[in-house]
């Protein structure tokens, strides 16, 4: 059956070309403003809050669009990040990262990039999944802790992209890709500035190019 984007969170995760759909009734209006902005071209006005909507219901559906965005860029690169060219999780020489996700792997562990981001996707996908966490069912209230998941997803969202930066961007660029990657970034950004999503010191492995973006606004 087919599914109407306006009334569904669409979600997937990369591993293998799988998808998983997982209807959501909650957002729809918002779903749609999402669209209307986006398609002015003008991210700035993309980011803000709706006058007179709920900022967890808007946090939420932006989650589930970034966290989509981020699989689909780096899905491009399967083929060329790899456990050999890639053996850590790094943004450039001076940032590591290492997983954990204090469930299952409560000490960080040095991992391949690809792995890392394999974990993430799966991790991510796990609290999107949780209802607890991102209730689907109107009138059901977010829980108390909501905004730190968030965070925290986002905080681990862009390490994929400054991994992407550094070790990927002449890849993408071979791939005429750069642009969709900018903009996608760029969009990220606002919206992580935008609600203080993100603290700054985990900005700074592309701390150049965040400012260049942020400034002009």
């Amino acid at each position: 059956m087919e599914m109407n984007r306006n009334s569904l969170y669409v979600m997937f995760v990369w591993e293998m070309g799988r998808f998983t759909n997982l209807p959501r009734l909650r957002g729809a209006q918002l779903r749609k403003h999402i669209d209307a902005t986006l398609g002015s071209g003008n991210l700035r006005e993309a980011v803000r809050l709706p006058p007179g909507e709920d900022i967890n219901e808007w946090l939420a559906v932006n989650t589930v669009d970034f966290f989509n965005q981020v699989n689909l860029l780096y899905g491009t690169l399967t083929e060329f990040c790899t456990s050999e060219s890639c053996p850590t999780m790094t943004a450039g020489p001076k940032y590591e990262y290492r997983w954990a996700d204090g469930v299952q792997i409560k000490k960080p562990i040095e991992v391949s990039a690809p792995k890392y981001v394999e974990y993430l996707m799966d991790w991510i996908e796990g609290q999107l999944d949780n209802e607890s966490l991102f209730p689907q069912k109107l009138g059901t209230p977010f829980p108390p802790n909501f905004k730190d998941v968030v965070n925290t997803i986002f905080k681990r969202l862009f390490r994929v992209y400054a991994h992407i930066y550094h070790s990927h961007f002449q890849k993408i660029v071979s791939l005429k890709e750069e642009a969709h990657l900018n903009t996608c970034f760029k969009h990220f950004i606002l919206f992580t500035n935008e609600f203080g999503l993100i603290d700054k010191k985990e900005l700074a492995p592309l701390q150049e190019l965040i400012e260049s973006i942020i400034v002009p606004y």
